[in-house]
C-alpha cells in the first residue's frame, strides 16, 4: 500500500455480463460492439448522472464508487431496466444482461483504485445475483429502504467466499417477498403479445374449507388459458402471490407486465354454485367484461369453460373455434376425483417431504375414482419424480417403476395435454432415462402449451439432461418471465444452476444453486458438486453437511441412477459429488 493511500465509507457498485463466455464464443466482434454501445449510450451517462465514478472496467464488468446508496441503487435500478427495454426485441440467446451487486462498506482507496472488504461484498453479490438483478447488502438495504420506490425481499443470511461473517442479502428486483416500506416493485415490460394475469378467485361461501375449491377454480382457467399460443399468461404460483390481500389492478399489471387482469370469486353452498369473473384493463382500470354464473355443482367445469370463453373473446374476437374447444377440454367428470385432486394441489406445493405424502394419497384417491383423469396421474408422477430426487423413498427399483407407470398412463389418457405430457416427460427421462421418448414429448408438450410456466420447467429439465443446455436454459429464462413472483421458484433455478453445471460454467452454477437452495434439496447437490470442482472443498463439504441434515437419505449412488444422456457428464457429476465428501 503507497503512503497516498486512504480509507473511507463509500457505496460500491459491482457489475459483470451474465454469460458472457458464451456470447463471445458465439459472436465475438458483435457481442464486444453492442456492449460498447450499452456502455456509452447508457451505463457512462447513468453513472455521471448519479455522481458516480467509474473505477475500472474489465472485458465485461465495472466497478463504481458513490457517495450515496441511494444513487448507487438508482442508478442500478434505471440501468436494468434500460437493459429490459433495450433488450426488448432481441432473441432471449443473444441479449446482454448485466448483474448488479451493492455493498455500503469501508474501502482503501491508493492510486486511484479501491480495495478492502467493502469491495469484495459487492463483487460476491453480484455473483449471485440472476442476470438482470441486483442484489444489495444489508448495510445498503438499511440507507435506502423507503427512500426508493422499490422491491427489497430479503434472501437473509449468505455465505459468501472470502467472507468471514454471512452477508445479509436483498433483492432489489421483481420477485418473491415483501415490498420496501413505501414503495412498488419495478414494473416489467409488456410481453409482444396479449398478456394477463388471473387472480385468485375469492372464496364467498363462509367456509375457510372451501378455500382449495376457489383456488382450484383459478388455476384451472390459468391452465385453459395458457394453451392458446398467442396469449401470454402469468404462472399460478406468482399471480398467486396476491392471495388474501386488497390489490389494485393497475399495480398488478405494472409489477407482472400484463395487459389484462381476471378477477372473481366462488360461492360454493350444498350443490349450488356461483362464479363471477370481470376481466379488467390494467393500465387505465376498466371493465372489458363481467359475468355471473349459477349452476350446480356438477355444472363447475361448464362454468369456467364459459368464463374461458368470455375472457378470450374479449381479448381476441377472432380465435379459431378448434383452439377454443381444445382449451376448454375438461379434466374429468367425477366430482369427487377433481375434489381430491384439488385438495392435493396445496400439499404438492410445499415440496417437503410430509406435504408431498400427503398429495401423493389423495392423488390416488383421485385416479382410483376416475381412472382416466389425465391431469390426476401426471401430478402423481411429478410427485413421485420429486420424492425420488430428493431421496424420500426407501425402494428405489419400486418407486421408479410406479412412477414410470403414472406417466404412461397420463399420456394415454390425453395425449394432447401439454402439462401432461410434459410431465410425463420429466419421469421418463430424468427418472428412467428414456430421453428419446421424452425429448419427443417436450417438443409436443410445447408446440401445445407453450406459455406455461410449468411446461417450460419440466422440458428444461427434460433438455438438461438431456444434453441440449441452449436449448434448457431458453426454456427456463422463459419459465422466470411468466412467473416472476414464484414464491417456489426454487425448481426452475435449481435446473438452471444443472444446465450450468453440465456446460462446465461452475460459478454460474454456484450462483443458480445458492439462489433456490433455501428450499431444494437437490440444488445442494448441484452447489456442492459445483464448488467441488472449483476446488472449494470445504466449502462443498459444508455444504454437503447441510444436504445430509435436509436429506438424510442423499447418496452418490442416487447420480449413478440419474438420467443422463451423456454418460460423461453423470461421471463429472459423481466425481464432483465424491470430492465433496457425500457418501456412496
Amino acid at each position: 500500500m503507497s503512503a497516498r493511500a486512504e480509507r473511507r465509507l463509500a457505496a460500491i457498485l459491482a457489475a459483470d455480463v451474465a454469460g458472457y463466455s458464451r456470447l463471445m464464443g458465439e459472436d465475438e466482434e458483435g457481442t464486444l460492439a453492442r456492449l460498447k454501445a450499452h456502455r456509452s449510450e447508457l451505463i457512462d451517462p447513468k453513472v455521471a448522472e448519479h455522481r458516480g465514478r467509474i473505477v475500472k472496467t474489465t472485458g465485461d464488468g465495472a466497478l463504481v464508487e458513490f457517495a450515496s446508496v441511494v444513487d448507487a441503487v438508482r442508478c442500478a435500478v434505471e440501468v436494468q431496466q434500460a437493459m429490459a427495454e433495450r433488450n426488448a426485441d432481441v432473441p432471449d440467446g443473444n441479449r446482454i444482461e448485466f448483474r448488479i451487486g451493492i455493498n455500503l462498506g469501508d474501502i482503501i482507496i491508493d492510486d486511484g483504485d479501491i480495495y478492502g472488504d467493502g469491495v469484495n461484498v459487492a463483487a460476491r453479490l453480484e455473483g449471485l445475483a440472476e442476470p438482470g438483478g441486483i442484489y444489495i447488502s444489508g448495510s445498503a438495504y438499511d440507507q435506502v429502504k423507503g427512500k426508493l420506490p422499490i422491491a427489497c425481499d430479503d434472501l437473509g443470511q449468505k455465505v459468501v467466499k472470502n467472507i468471514a461473517e454471512p452477508v445479509r442479502t436483498y433483492r432489489v428486483v421483481p420477485g418473491t417477498g415483501a415490498r420496501a416500506p413505501g414503495g412498488e416493485r419495478p414494473s416489467l415490460p409488456l410481453p409482444d403479445r396479449p398478456s394477463i394475469a388471473v387472480l385468485p378467485f375469492q372464496n364467498m361461501s363462509g367456509d375457510p374449507e372451501q378455500e382449495y375449491f376457489a383456488d382450484g377454480v383459478a388455476e384451472d382457467i390459468i391452465t385453459a388459458l395458457s394453451r392458446f399460443r398467442w396469449f401470454f399468461v402469468i404462472a399460478r404460483n406468482s399471480s398467486f402471490t396476491y392471495k388474501g390481500k386488497a390489490v389494485d389492478v393497475r399495480q398488478v399489471g405494472r409489477e407482472l407486465g400484463v395487459r389484462y387482469v381476471l378477477e372473481g370469486s366462488v360461492r360454493k353452498g350444498g350443490s349450488r354454485l356461483r362464479l363471477t369473473a370481470q376481466l379488467v384493463e390494467a393500465a387505465t382500470g376498466n371493465h372489458l367484461w363481467a359475468e355471473k354464473y349459477d349452476g350446480a355443482l356438477e355444472d363447475v367445469f361448464e362454468l369456467q369453460d364459459k368464463i374461458t370463453e368470455g375472457v378470450v373473446g374479449a381479448i381476441e374476437p377472432h380465435l379459431r373455434s378448434a383452439e377454443i374447444a381444445r382449451a376448454k377440454a375438461k379434466p374429468t367428470e367425477n366430482l369427487a376425483a377433481y375434489d381430491m385432486y384439488l385438495r392435493a394441489l396445496p400439499e404438492f406445493y410445499t415440496f417437503t417431504e410430509e406435504g408431498l405424502r400427503r398429495a401423493e394419497t389423495l392423488l390416488r384417491g383421485a385416479v382410483s375414482r376416475d381412472p382416466d383423469y389425465a391431469e390426476a396421474w401426471a401430478t402423481l408422477a411429478d410427485c413421485t419424480a420429486r420424492q425420488i430426487n430428493m431421496a424420500f423413498v426407501k425402494n428405489i427399483e419400486d418407486a421408479v417403476a410406479d412412477n414410470r407407470q403414472a406417466a404412461l398412463r397420463a399420456v394415454q389418457c390425453d395425449p394432447e395435454n401439454g402439462f401432461v405430457l410434459s410431465s410425463a416427460a420429466f419421469s421418463l427421462g430424468i427418472i428412467s432415462g428414456e430421453f428419446d421418448r421424452a425429448l419427443e414429448l417436450c417438443e409436443q408438450a410445447l408446440r401445445l402449451q407453450p406459455n406455461s410456466a410449468q411446461v417450460l420447467t419440466n422440458c428444461g429439465w427434460v433438455f438438461v439432461n438431456g444434453d441440449q443446455t441452449d436449448r434448457a436454459i431458453d426454456c427456463l429464462n422463459k419459465a422466470q418471465r411468466l412467473n416472476p413472483l414464484d414464491p417456489r421458484m426454487h425448481t426452475t433455478l435449481t435446473a438452471m444452476a444443472a444446465a450450468h453445471f453440465y456446460a462446465g460454467r461452475f460459478a454460474d452454477a454456484e450462483r443458480e444453486a445458492r439462489r433456490a437452495i433455501e428450499n431444494h434439496p437437490v440444488a445442494l447437490r448441484f452447489l456442492a458438486a459445483a464448488l467441488a470442482r472449483m476446488d472449494r472443498v470445504e466449502e462443498a463439504r459444508a455444504v454437503v453437511a447441510e444436504l445430509l441434515r435436509r436429506s438424510p437419505g442423499s447418496r452418490v449412488a442416487q447420480s449413478r441412477r440419474l438420467g443422463l444422456k451423456n454418460p460423461a457428464k453423470r461421471e463429472m457429476l459423481i466425481d464432483a459429488l465424491t470430492k465433496a465428501g457425500l457418501p456412496e
